[in-house]
This record gives structure tokens, sequence and C-alpha cells, in this order.
């Protein structure tokens, strides 16, 4: 597992982002606007959340080696109460996998092991509760630590599954990330046709497009939250991003 990341500590992570999550969701008016998800509400937004759980959470359940196709929500269950059955799901199953059973994953540059979802789960619950936090004007400060993760998460992980579509990639060029406030920094290499590789900086490393900043900064910033500090080449940048 990256980083020195475990099952247990995207468990812990997970269960604090959940618990945020459903307090601001749980005090919103469900019509009122989510101005970081354009066309959502707090309703929708809820319903995703759920139904992003009820999803993942069947790999872990079952142990899929194949893609499932889920049926869509019941349409006469209120979004809280929907939402609230998948987090105990949740609370019930992400302890209890282990991070090397087998499951189906989304991505061609992740392995076929359950841990993948533990840590997509984590990350999903954290970005969702910055949607709703930001909504309400009540955002809370994350950890350094858990966002280097995200960013790893993001380019190893997430860009393959993005560029790995009926539409390959045609950017071509490199991207150095490097974070100001702790040491990682990374380099990905776009080429026509294929998914990003993705490997650490060597020092003064040079390329096309040059992103920098704190690693909450950066995180939030790969899926459009927040501005990304950036110089060189917008079509690398514009690949590079999540959103």
């Amino acid at each position: 597992m990256p980083g020195g990341w475990t099952t247990q500590r995207w468990t812990g992570v997970f269960t604090e982002q959940a618990a945020m999550f459903r307090a601001a969701v749980g005090k919103a008016d469900p019509a009122a606007k989510v101005p970081s998800c354009p066309g959502w509400t707090f309703t929708e937004l809820t319903l995703h959340v759920g139904r992003f759980l009820e999803t993942s959470l069947e790999y872990l359940r079952t142990g899929s080696t194949v893609q499932l196709r889920l049926p869509r929500p019941p349409a006469d269950v209120p979004p809280l109460e929907y939402l609230d059955a998948q987090l105990a799901k949740a609370a019930e199953l992400l302890p209890a996998v282990p991070g090397n059973r087998t499951a189906w994953t989304f991505s061609p540059a992740a392995p076929d092991l359950a841990w993948v979802w533990h840590r997509r789960i984590a990350h999903e619950l954290d970005l969702r509760r910055w949607d709703a936090q930001a909504a309400l004007r009540e955002l809370v400060s994350g950890d350094a630590d858990f966002a280097v993760d995200g960013i790893d998460e993001a380019l190893t992980t997430l860009l393959a599954a993005k560029h790995s579509t009926d539409v390959p990639p045609t950017a071509k060029g490199t991207a150095l990330v490097q974070l100001t406030d702790v040491p990682e920094a990374w380099v990905v290499t776009f080429a026509p046709g294929v998914v990003p590789e993705v490997r650490s900086a060597w020092p003064g490393e040079e390329a096309d497009l040059r992103i920098t900043g704190e690693a909450q900064l950066v995180h939030y910033g790969l899926w459009g939250r927040l501005p990304l500090k950036h110089s060189g080449d917008e079509r690398v940048r514009y690949a590079l991003k999540l959103d």
C-alpha cells in the first residue's frame, strides 16, 4: 500500500469525513445549491454519495473480479435515509474486509485489491464533505498527509482511469507537481493514446507544466475546487485535472 497508509487508516479517515458530511447535509436545505458541483442541490449531493457507497461497497462485499451493474436506488426512499443505510453498511464492511482481498477496481493502473476501494472511499467522502461544507461556508481544514495520499491517488490511479476511456488522450508533454509544505513531488508524462506515466520527480527537474503549492491546495485544485498555482502548457494542465 502507498505511503505507509493502511486500510485501518483509510477507514479511520472515512469515519471522520462521513460524520462531517452527514452533519452538513443533515442541516442543509435539500434544495440549496452546491456551488462546487454545478447543477447539483444538496439532494443530488446526498444521493451521489449514497450511490457511490452502494456501488463501491458491493465490490468489497462480494469480492467480484468483474465490473458490476447495479440497479438505481429506489425512488421512494428519502435521500438521507438512503445515505444513512449506505453509511451503516460502510461502517460494517470497511474494517472487516482485508486490503489484500481480490476485487475488481476501476483503473488500469491499480491492482485488483480491496485496499484500492478503501482508499477511494475515504477520499470521495473527503471531497464531498468539502463540497457540502463549502456550500454552507463552514469549511474545516484537513490533514496534509491525507492530502498527499489524495494527490498520489489522483496521479497514479485516477488519471489512468480518466484516460482509459473510449476517447484516448491527445495531450503530449510532462507535468511536475511540487509540494511546498512537504517534500513530495511527481512527474506525469502524457502521450497520445496511452495512460499517463507517473514517477517521483528528480531534484531540479523541469517539465512542460509546473504546479506548486501546499498539499491541501494542490489536492483540491486537481479536483477543480481551488485554483492551481501553475505555469506552462495549458493543454497539459487540462489533461491533469480530474473534474
